[in-house]
């Protein structure tokens, strides 16, 4: 027997499954693979008074003579070999045996590679009559529709054919505590039905045992266990998981004694392989049943787990449903709009029921949407934070936020539970639907909080609840748990998302590369036009030329002429100017230093030159340096400061100002003047190309300059923009980011 000591600190460890002993009312005998015995139990003395052989290590030959089995020869050894290929012997238990003259039923099954042979009392104490009742009772159970009448008939049933005096369903909570859903009982009996238990109460391996053994017997808690003997070459303890006689844990019969339970059975309820619960079976004198009708009661309780699992599937797939018609709703939109903000914000009554919530927030780095009873944005910034850096998962889950975030306690109304889902980490974009709490109050078996062990004798007062008074506890600050099929929708709806940006991502890939396309058959094509055409007209500008010299030509003759060479000259500025675009893109940047103070000095001296006959004063502050293609950014500035100076000349005196500033991550320069302005309805198109305001007509210009500029920039990667009032003047702004400069 093992020497582990149990107490309350260590009960969900004790080793249950190696007592070491079995309950009194059968005996045991272990072989070994070569049907030699290996173990047994003192009790077997006992049930047959005339055995006086030393059993240890005896043959099965041998013992089938010592304890005498009336059979025929090697009975118990064909038995085995029968079911030597087998993982059980499910089809051969329980096999009625005659020993010593008495009846017993046999049940056989494995321990690793022993075989534990069980001797059991062939008949109950009363007559339980199972098999007669058991078909009227099975259609009782499977007449009801509804959970929770299911539950409370199979009690009325499992009652009406053992007679115990009280009959719980006993269902088992996410964390392991139970709760009575069901109960038939004697009327003298005060009710159980919705007390709650401890996890404690039924530890893990207990829960464990459960799934493989489906009843469990205890036949008389007063009875004495009997000892099992075993020669010194067995050394490692018995695993008795699989008996039927399996010793109670002293804890669990000083359990039952104070609860006044004197005998006790239960039936397993799995479903989808997991233990649900038990249909527990309490009487306060001692009751054996045998083991057949013990199979009978197994029955039922696996009668009743297939119709739980149907009936709650039944349920669950009504919910899932509704939850999958809402996020294929919502997949429509996603397939019908350019951005997934955009397309969830537009349906926010199905965002919010894609899950059973109260308020949903829709959120992204820049902006957020709030729908239904969603906490106020200081508690959102504090949980968006915590969820972004503590959650790896892109769904999570949780009903007590005040347990995850100290900031969450006072929310407790709006915001108890929490389902998050990330829509992209990168933009910060999420979803998070709230739950408010759910108070309720749970009427415990006495206070679980608050064992009291006796120091004289620990094992009287190892249950927290002594007198097993009801003791009532208030639960708020938790949400209702999230289901499964709520966690799949919010899954399914994250999918739906992703496959959503998979197509757009798709569609924008292929229009990008078109475009890319596009735009290099419109460079070369606009290359190679205006190539061309440049000979053509500079042969009319000769021809025109030519023949203006003729002297015999009328004066309006050569008016005539004059404007086809003042045309030629004009169309071969704009060809040029379209020849300049188009290089801004097939040109591959050399960037270099530029002193932007030397270049603007320069740029304005030659301009100075030019308009020597205007009144003209241009001013120069702040110059930052920068690092970009030194023709190109040249252009820009000469193009600015040139079109300032050009279009302010009609001013006196003309007024043109340069100057830089840094700003964050970017340098910013400014040219402004005190020139003809721009009309509000031109400034969204003085960057195209071709395009001249009204009032700049008599001023020589291609209307492409500008639209290169902004080419230029941008491939710089900066942006430009403009203020201006007509007749007041501009301010050009160009922004170059700082990765450009040195």
């Amino acid at each position: 027997m093992s020497n582990f000591q149990v107490n309350l600190s260590n009960c969900d460890r004790e080793p249950i499954h190696i007592p070491g002993q079995i309950q009194s009312h059968g005996f045991l005998i272990v072989l070994d693979r070569y049907s030699r015995v290996t173990h047994y139990s003192d009790n077997i003395y006992d049930f047959i008074p005339n055995l006086t052989n030393e059993l240890l290590d005896c043959s099965l030959t041998d013992l089938e003579s010592y304890i005498g089995i009336s059979y025929q020869p090697h009975f118990l050894k064909n038995l085995i070999a029968s079911s030597l290929d087998r993982p059980n012997f499910e089809k051969t238990n329980p096999v009625p045996v005659e020993v010593g003259g008495s009846h017993y039923l046999l049940i056989i099954s494995r321990s690793k590679d022993l075989f534990l042979l069980e001797f059991e009392q062939a008949t109950s104490e009363f007559d339980l009559g199972i098999q007669h009742v058991l078909g009227k009772s099975i259609a009782q159970v499977l007449s009801h529709k509804k959970i929770d009448r299911l539950l409370d008939q199979t009690a009325v049933e499992v009652k009406d054919i053992i007679e115990f005096d009280r009959v719980m369903v006993y269902q088992f909570m996410e964390d392991g505590h139970g709760v009575v859903v069901a109960e038939s009982k004697n009327d003298d009996l005060e009710p159980w039905l919705g007390l709650h238990y401890p996890a404690s109460d039924i530890p893990k391996q207990a829960r464990e045992l459960y799934k493989s053994n489906l009843t469990r017997l205890i036949a008389n808690v007063h009875s004495i266990p009997s000892k099992i003997s075993t020669s010194g070459f067995n050394p490692d303890p018995l695993d008795l998981s699989n008996a039927q006689l399996r010793a109670v844990s002293p804890i669990h019969i000083q359990y039952l004694k104070n609860m006044g339970v004197v005998s006790s059975f239960s039936i397993s309820i799995l479903c989808d392989g997991e233990l649900w619960g038990l249909i527990a079976c309490h009487n306060y004198t001692p009751r054996f049943i045998d083991f057949k009708s013990r199979e009978y009661a197994k029955l039922i309780g696996q009668i009743l787990s297939s119709a739980l699992q149907f009936r709650t599937e039944e349920v669950d797939q009504f919910d899932k449903d509704t939850l999958k018609l809402t996020v294929a709703k919502l997949s429509k939109v996603l397939n019908g709009k350019q951005s997934v903000f955009g397309a969830l914000s537009s349906d926010l009554d199905s965002l919010l029921k894609v899950v059973h919530s109260e308020g949903v927030l829709l959120s992204s780095a820049n902006n957020s949407i709030r729908y239904g009873n969603t906490p106020e944005p200081p508690l959102e910034k504090v949980l968006l934070k915590w969820l972004f850096d503590n959650v790896d998962n892109d769904v999570f889950f949780h009903h007590h936020l005040a347990g995850l975030i100290p900031e969450a306690i006072g929310y407790e109304g709006v915001a108890s539970g929490i389902l998050f889902c990330v829509i992209s980490r990168e933009k910060r974009e999420c979803l998070i639907w709230f739950r408010p709490e759910q108070i309720y109050h749970v009427n415990w078996a006495g206070n679980p909080d608050k064992p009291a062990v006796n120091e004289e004798n620990p094992m009287l007062q190892i249950s927290p609840r002594q007198s097993f008074e009801v003791w009532s506890q208030a639960v708020m600050g938790v949400s209702e748990q999230w289901k499964t099929e709520e966690i799949n929708a919010a899954n399914l709806l994250k999918q739906e998302i992703l496959n959503a940006v998979s197509l757009q991502a798709d569609a924008v890939k292929e229009m990008n590369d078109r475009l890319k396309e596009a735009y290099e058959e419109m460079e070369s094509f606009s290359y190679t036009i205006s190539h061309d055409l440049k000979n053509p007209i500079a042969s009319i500008k000769t021809y025109a030329q030519l023949l203006i010299r003729e002297k015999k030509l009328e004066e309006r003759s050569q008016l005539m002429l004059q404007r086809i060479e003042d045309r030629a000259d004009q169309m071969n500025l704009m060809i040029n100017a379209v020849l300049d675009y188009s290089k801004v893109g097939k040109v591959k940047s050399k960037p270099v230093v530029m002193r932007m103070g030397e270049v603007i000095a320069d740029i304005v001296s030659d301009l100075l030159i030019i308009y020597h006959e205007k009144k003209l004063t241009v001013t120069v502050d702040t110059t930052h340096d920068l690092y970009g293609d030194e023709i190109m950014l040249l252009q820009v500035f000469s193009n600015l400061i040139g079109n300032a100076v050009k279009y302010s000349q009609k001013s006196d005196p003309a007024l043109v100002h340069v100057t830089s500033i840094m700003h964050g991550n970017d340098v910013i320069y400014s040219i402004s003047d005190n020139g003809l302005g721009i009309a509000e309805s031109d400034k969204d198109r003085i960057f195209e190309l071709f395009n001249r305001m009204e009032n700049v007509q008599d001023i020589e210009g291609s209307g492409v300059g500008l639209a290169i500029v902004k080419r230029i920039v941008e491939k710089h990667g900066g942006k430009i923009w403009v203020e201006s009032a007509l007749n007041k003047g501009s301010i050009f702004y160009v922004s170059l980011p700082k990765p450009f400069l040195h």
